[in-house]
């Protein structure tokens, strides 16, 4: 389906933070008129999973001056932690991409949404259900890539990510990036365990990296 004219409204939302054992997940939605796009174009907006550190702080502020409207939500790890013992994590991402989408005063006329479910339009149908307004939602793999106001959502979502990332470690100590790929964040886990005995507020107990180090510290004590 095509959706043509200039004066159209539409929208992107994107994550950062999905799959971190530390911190929060952060979903942002992003507006702007149809014949304004080409100024995100000119900025040369993209997945902010491609573009340096400094640029993307750069582009955080010149991205949010072309859009008509913007919104972002943390969701804490304790409150994903509380939700997943009720929904999946897709399942989560869809009802805060729903309550984005709602609490836009300018409803879009069509949502484009980066989907993490392999067939990609049923996130679409999962945001559809707990939506109050009536607007047309297009989930796409690497729609990131392929809308930039979905880049533009991603840049935003990215750059508060990683700030809500910098206040935990001048609060804790180096956190690392959070994530279970970063020897920074694993080495942290291990020491706060070894120290306190329980895991941070802030770590994601659902994910396995946040049960395996507890089972580890376990296996420990009984050596």
């Amino acid at each position: 389906m095509a959706f043509v004219g200039n004066d159209l409204i539409i929208a992107g939302i994107d994550e950062a933070g999905r799959g971190p054992v530390f911190g929060p997940m952060v979903l942002c939605i992003a507006s702007i008129k149809k014949n304004d796009e080409e100024n995100l174009v000119k900025l040369n907006v993209r997945d902010s999973k491609q573009i340096p550190l400094n640029e993307r702080n750069e582009l955080f502020e010149k991205v949010k001056k072309e859009l008509l409207e913007w919104k972002s939500v943390q969701v804490e790890a304790k409150e994903i932690d509380e939700l997943m013992n009720r929904k999946s994590l897709n399942e989560i991402e869809a009802l805060k991409a729903a309550e984005l989408i709602d609490s836009l005063k300018q409803k879009p006329d069509i949502v484009f949404v980066d989907s993490p479910d392999l067939i990609q339009n049923n996130f679409a149908l999962r945001i559809k259900k707990y939506l109050t307004s009536k607007v047309k939602i297009r989930a796409e793999h690497k729609a990131d890539d392929n809308y930039p106001v979905v880049g533009a959502a991603s840049i935003i979502a990215k750059v508060q990510r990683d700030n809500a990332v910098e206040v935990l470690s001048e609060k804790f100590g180096d956190i690392g990036s959070g994530y279970p790929h970063d020897p920074a964040t694993i080495q942290f886990l291990k020491e706060w365990l070894k120290e306190k005995g329980e895991l941070p507020e802030f770590a994601r107990k659902k994910w396995s990296t946040s049960k395996n180090a507890l089972d580890e510290k376990f296996q420990t004590k009984l050596l």
